[in-house]
């Protein structure tokens, strides 16, 4: 594994993202009523992969609908920094735009994944 620094654009939120060897595979954006809005792609780690290191304070909360999915952003700048997944609660989507020293630009092109047709809906 390996550590990464993520940030929100005012430095007020910093998480600790561990990575295995392989980097960043699965980046995706969510065509749901929210995700599409901000258009922001993220990855997927493990809840223990990921550590609020500064700025827990700052982070609000945001659900909607069912409330399964649990959406972060900074309070101070607006930035979405990370979700839990409402597909996986085990996961935490992590918006890529947030890593150091990454730009998303280089990931393209990031599919899209139907959120509007999200699997948990058919149950």
């Amino acid at each position: 594994m390996i550590s990464h620094r993520a940030t929100c654009h005012c430095g007020a939120v910093e998480l600790r993202i561990d990575l295995p060897e392989a980097g960043i595979t699965d980046a995706q954006r969510c065509d749901c009523s929210f995700c599409r809005r901000r258009a922001a792609p993220n990855f997927s780690v493990p809840l223990d992969a990921l550590e609020v290191v500064r700025g827990a304070d700052k982070l609000s909360l945001y659900q909607w609908n069912t409330g399964t999915a649990r959406h972060y952003f900074c309070s101070m700048c607006g930035i979405y920094t990370h979700h839990q997944r409402r597909a996986n609660p085990n996961q935490y989507g992590v918006n890529l735009g947030t890593l150091e020293g990454v730009n998303p630009a280089e990931y393209e092109p990031i599919p899209w994944t139907d959120g509007i047709n999200h699997p948990s809906d058919e149950r």
